[in-house]
């Protein structure tokens, strides 16, 4: 069996990554955290709160968050719910007014490769 490498599970802090949403699952190893790997090009390492408004703008930009599709286990998503964002859609959403709040802690330290800091802050659900 194929071991899967995977980046240090490090939140932006530099700690250590906490959960972001076992229900529903997320994570691009769907393992309920952001952690991330090579194959994960497009480095689903934020840890997002969804919003309708959100949902709408990821909808419109041809990524549709909130229709179940059970094949795939996946149970669409409401606002309110948790969820591992590829950094560079949020950013993309930040540009457009349509960014959701972020949970810092539990937000893979590889999503300042794409958002700085300083933004990242601005969206903190749970900056101390």
């Amino acid at each position: 069996m194929e071991m899967i490498e995977i980046e240090d599970p490090v939140n932006v802090y530099g700690e250590l990554l906490e959960s972001c949403s076992l229900d529903p699952m997320t994570g691009f190893l769907r393992d309920g955290c952001c952690n991330t790997n090579e194959q994960d090009v497009g480095s689903h390492t934020v840890c997002i709160q969804v919003t309708g408004d959100f949902l709408e703008f990821s909808r419109f930009r041809g990524n549709d968050l909130s229709t179940p599709m059970p094949e795939f286990g996946f149970p669409g998503l409401r606002p309110g719910d948790r969820w591992c964002l590829c950094a560079a859609r949020w950013l993309e959403a930040e540009e457009q007014g349509m960014a959701p709040k972020i949970y810092l802690k539990r937000t893979h330290i590889k999503a300042i490769d794409i958002i700085p800091m300083a933004l990242l802050k601005q969206y903190a659900v749970d900056l101390n």
